[in-house]
């Protein structure tokens, strides 16, 4: 495989992924790759959908990462009525000015909780689409940058519960990664009593890193080699998604790029000096899965995007 990224590896940045990793795992125990999927999507600068029944830790694990890293964090509970004014903010007439000044809304902020975001009406979803496409917003005719840190970990009822609303296929596009956590074991479970029975551990969190660091390691992300052969590889897996029988929508060349991104950071928190098809493999069905749309016929038979994706994997080479 050839590169011409230079041969360094980020022994401080990949410790302090761990350390921070440890730090959040203090407050939350998931059954999967939850954690570590989060803070790849994080390092990368995607954004993250989190689907699973209420209860599973989706919430928490967002508060756990915003505490661990002391960034400003907010929470938007979506409704039915909640409004895109109640996202961006509204400008309010001032007594003293004469004037109209901007109440900016919970939006501007570093890290962004979206609870039940199907909740709310397709037309308050989209208030997000832009700052998360272009990490900017418009209101009232004034463009205005989000944070450097800007970072949406949205969370969603399964479609069939009642009083949802299914997501866009734009708005699906610019989550970087979708994933569930899951119900833990049994043992995890009985620790979660343990440690819930006084206070919630979340209360006791401290910071671990700083932004400064968090800026180091997305540096050191970026670095991380990647062959021109796996860069093929990932348009590969991607182009064939629009082709393949029973898709009715493929991804989008924005899924290869997030691709990229993740499995860079993905190696790095996992300690390897490049990225690997394994990596690129474990990532697959969490970054393109949810940006496919499947034709009726498939859907009725019961087939599902994650089931296209493994297929799909196997009928491509991998590199050597």
């Amino acid at each position: 495989m050839t590169s011409d990224q230079p041969d360094i590896y980020p022994s401080r940045e990949c410790a302090l992924l761990t350390q921070l990793k440890d730090n959040i795992e203090t407050v939350i125990q998931c059954n999967n790759e939850g954690i570590k999927w989060l803070l790849t999507a994080f390092v990368a600068g995607g954004h993250v959908l989190l689907e699973d029944v209420p209860g599973t830790g989706k919430t928490t694990l967002a508060k756990s990462l915003a505490g661990s890293i002391s960034a400003e964090f907010k929470r938007i509970q979506f409704t039915p009525d909640l409004l895109p004014s109640d996202i961006l903010g509204v400008s309010v007439f001032d007594q003293h000015s004469q004037d109209f000044r901007f109440r900016p809304g919970p939006i501007f902020t570093q890290i962004l909780l979206a609870d039940e975001i199907n909740r709310a009406s397709p037309r308050t979803q989209s208030a997000l689409l832009e700052a998360m496409a272009e990490n900017q917003v418009s209101v009232e005719g004034d463009r205005i940058e989000m944070d450097e840190w800007f970072f949406v970990i949205a969370t969603q009822n399964p479609v069939e519960f009642h009083g949802t609303y299914p997501l866009p296929e734009a708005q699906m596009d610019r989550f970087a990664m979708r994933f569930k956590l899951g119900y833990v074991s049994r043992e995890q479970e009985v620790q979660i009593l343990d440690s819930q029975r006084y206070e919630h551990p979340i209360t006791r969190l401290k910071p671990c890193t700083n932004l400064e660091d968090l800026r180091s390691i997305r540096n050191a992300a970026r670095n991380i080699r990647i062959s021109d052969e796996l860069k093929h590889y990932i348009v590969d897996l991607v182009g064939a998604t629009r082709a393949y029988p029973g898709i009715q929508m493929g991804a989008s060349p924005r899924a290869g790029i997030a691709m990229m991104k993740c499995s860079q950071a993905l190696a790095l928190i996992e300690g390897q000096e490049f990225v690997t098809p394994d990596i690129i493999q474990e990532l697959a069905i969490p970054i393109i899965a949810h940006r496919l749309v499947l034709d009726p016929e498939s859907q009725y038979s019961g087939t599902d995007s994650a089931e296209c994706i493994m297929n799909i994997m196997q009928d491509i080479p991998v590199p050597a």
